[in-house]
């Protein structure tokens, strides 16, 4: 029974770390720095979720929907990778932090505010607010979009590099804009 306790209380703190720290990182735009402020919270939907403490990760399966009120994550799983936490005593709150945040399998990571990121897979690295998509990698806003191998997103540092192998090449798509109040 002290270990059922143990899995609900640590997913529960797994859940809210997502929803502050992980997510507001993952809510941010290739040309936004992460906002701080802490949005709603996040509901996390699959067919299956498993925790395991000895390997440190907690694994949603099957038609994963993340949602907050600033973004959606699709895909068909998300694995969460956490660090032990630092000795406790039993009374303290327990509380872990996470190291990284995997999510494959048809990867769609759409911001409320427009945009929409798709890859086979996305992973979040906490410590450095980095975000790697592979498989196809694609990034839209509006009609613009870049698409190569391997697109990496700094978010602290408000940069990002987009990659391709071999002799391909990254394509980037980029239309006009028109300025409010001026017509053709």
């Amino acid at each position: 029974m002290k270990r059922f306790a143990f899995y609900l209380v640590f997913v529960l703190a797994v859940l809210l770390l997502l929803g502050g720290e992980a997510g507001s990182a993952l809510s941010a735009g290739p040309g936004e720095k992460a906002q701080k402020k802490s949005p709603g919270p996040m509901v996390i939907k699959s067919k299956t979720l498993e925790a395991d403490g000895n390997k440190k990760r907690v694994t949603f399966a099957g038609d994963v929907e993340a949602k907050r009120d600033d973004f959606t994550v699709l895909c068909q799983k998300l694995v969460v990778f956490y660090e032990n936490p630092s000795e406790q005593k039993e009374t303290e709150k327990v509380s872990a932090r996470i190291d990284r945040i995997v999510a494959t399998g048809t990867v769609k990571i759409i911001r409320a505010e427009g945009g929409v990121a798709t890859g086979e897979k996305a992973v979040f690295y906490q410590k450095d607010e980095k975000l790697v998509l592979t498989g196809k990698p694609v990034v839209k806003q509006g009609e613009d979009f870049v698409e190569g191998d391997v697109i990496t997103l700094f978010l602290k540092e408000n940069r990002s590099i987009v990659e391709s192998a071999g002799d391909k090449k990254v394509r980037a798509v980029i239309f006009p804009k028109q300025e409010k109040g001026k017509g053709p």
